[in-house]
């Protein structure tokens, strides 16, 4: 059984972190016990798996991973490795500070990220030099301008992560006017969810009509503006159950619902269980 805590428990490195850390990984990943129970960073977390297997899962999604893989989590995602066998590869994490606001930004809009296989041999290779230049500058500390041009070549390795993801997506300039609103909606509902709850608030901040919005999203994603809002704080409230000890009326609070009992049927409505009985389902 898992000890609840007060909160999602947040990872930091210790207290001579400046910001940037490159690890090499062979055969375990440091610290990997504390990894098996299901936490938040507060950094960006960049790996790249170059064999061995892992199984992770990420907001209650389950991935395995049995090759060459780029992962990429955020600040906000809760995760915990299920399984380690073998496992070589790297790991950079870098904070907001000290990512360049452009990368930081599409990040910030195409979260959540999937991992993602790296079938190119060049495109592994790239990456794979790439890290090993940042974890070689990491360990050159009295260099004159050490964290200058660590800061540099780990912004270069992130801008790789994000070439390849965004390989996965259509380009901007052929998104059509449907996959514009839909994506808007989507950053919006991230930076908004607790406190915009209904599709009108989310309508006039795009300056569009509730209908519209609607016409847009469902388009897209097949799914309507209610339940996408719905989704997403449902979401929150599962990490919260799973992982801390807030009661179900704490959690309510915390997402922004006063009234208790509507929070309760909106849980059971979008989860098909009660939050309590989630809860006992405990994974740990």
């Amino acid at each position: 059984m898992q000890k609840h805590r007060a909160s999602i428990p947040v990872r930091s490195w210790d207290s001579n972190f400046n910001g940037i850390a490159v690890v090499r990984i062979a055969s375990e990943i440091p610290g990997s016990k504390e990894f098996n129970h299901a936490h938040r960073h507060d950094y960006h977390l960049f790996v790249l798996q170059e064999s061995g297997i892992s199984y992770t899962e990420i907001d209650f999604k389950k991935y395995l991973i049995d090759k060459p893989t780029i992962l990429y989590q955020s600040p906000n995602q809760v995760h915990r490795a299920l399984k380690v066998e073998n496992i070589s590869g790297f790991i950079l994490t870098i904070s907001n500070e000290n990512l360049n606001a452009d990368y930081l930004k599409l990040l910030q809009r195409n979260t959540p990220i999937e991992p993602l296989s790296l079938c190119s041999r060049t495109d592994l290779a790239i990456i794979q030099a790439c890290f090993l230049l940042c974890r070689n500058l990491y360990d050159r500390k009295e260099d004159k301008l050490y964290h200058l041009q660590l800061k540099d070549s780990c912004n270069t390795l992130v801008a790789l992560f994000m070439s390849q993801f965004l390989k996965q997506s259509k380009p901007a300039e052929k998104l059509s006017r449907f996959e514009i609103i839909q994506k808007a909606f989507s950053e919006l509902l991230e930076q908004n969810f607790v406190h915009m709850k209904r599709p009108a608030d989310y309508a006039a901040a795009l300056n569009i009509s509730v209908a519209y919005l609607n016409e847009c999203v469902k388009n897209v994603t097949g799914f309507s503006v209610s339940h996408h809002i719905q989704q997403r704080i449902i979401l929150e409230a599962k990490r919260l159950l799973y992982h801390s000890d807030k009661s179900v009326k704490e959690v309510a609070a915390e997402l922004g619902y006063d009234d208790y009992p509507y929070f309760s049927r909106l849980f059971v409505k979008v989860a098909g269980i009660t939050a309590l009985t989630f809860r006992s389902k405990n994974h740990d």
